[in-house]
Order: structure tokens, then sequence, then C-alpha cells
């Protein structure tokens, strides 16, 4: 019995791409760090919030790759010859990744008090109605 995927269906022309975009997606799970949200704050509109304490905003970057949104964090090492007798506070590197739907783009990025908040809106795509001429062949 062979497996049909759902971009295998006769009605759904062209969308291989999303099928590997889900198998992209489903890799990019990785670990929970950092921890964030994710808020519909209108109809055409979204709020990705990261924890990010400790990080300053000159070791986050925030890039767009191939419709992927990746957020990229990383600390110098600063340790000043401090000992720990116990250190909770993650200070790891990080690299979260979401993919981004056709038409979603990035609208601002702001960090305050140890969240970093990047919105996203959805442009409104205009209706497209073309007539194709049908020639003899």
């Amino acid at each position: 019995m062979t497996k049909l995927s759902f971009a295998a269906h006769p009605f759904l022309l062209g969308f291989d791409q999303l099928e590997r975009l889900v198998e992209r997606t489903a890799k990019a799970g990785g670990d929970g760090y950092p921890p964030y949200n994710i808020e519909q704050s209108s109809a055409d509109a979204f709020r990705i919030t990261l924890a990010v304490a400790g990080f300053a905003e000159a070791d986050l970057a925030i890039a767009l790759e191939d419709r992927q949104l990746v957020i990229r964090g990383r600390q110098g090492e600063d340790d000043g010859g401090r000992v720990f007798l116990h250190r909770g506070i993650a200070a790891r590197a990080f690299q979260r990744s979401f993919v981004l739907a056709e038409g979603v783009e990035v609208a601002a990025a702001a960090l305050e008090n140890g969240l970093l908040h990047i919105d996203l809106r959805r442009a409104q795509p205009e209706p497209v109605v073309r007539n194709i001429p049908i020639t003899r062949g």
C-alpha cells in the first residue's frame, strides 16, 4: 500500500512545496529554549514574543531566509572572574525558526523587559480574475 500525500491529490496542483515546508517545520522543532508565545492581535496581525532574559539588543539577530523567520541569540563570554554557586539563568546561544505563509511580513521588532516582540502582518492580496483566451492548435 502506497502512502498518498495531500500534495499528490489531483485537485491540488503546485502544492508540493507546501509539503516540503511542513516537513522542514517538523524537523526544526528542537528544544524549548527560549520559551515563546504566539498571539493573534487582529485578523491579519500576529505577535511572536520570545523570553530572552540577559540578551542585549546586540546579542540578537532576526533574519528572513526563504520565507522562514530565523531568530538567533549569542551572548558574549563575560564571566569577569565570577564564581557561580548556582547558575540557573541560561546564557547559551539559540536559534528559533518560524515558517511564514506567503504574504506574511515582519512589521516590527522590539526588545523590552527581557522580551523580544516580533510583529507580523498579513498583506491583503488583490483578487485576481483573468480570462484565458482559447486558441486553435
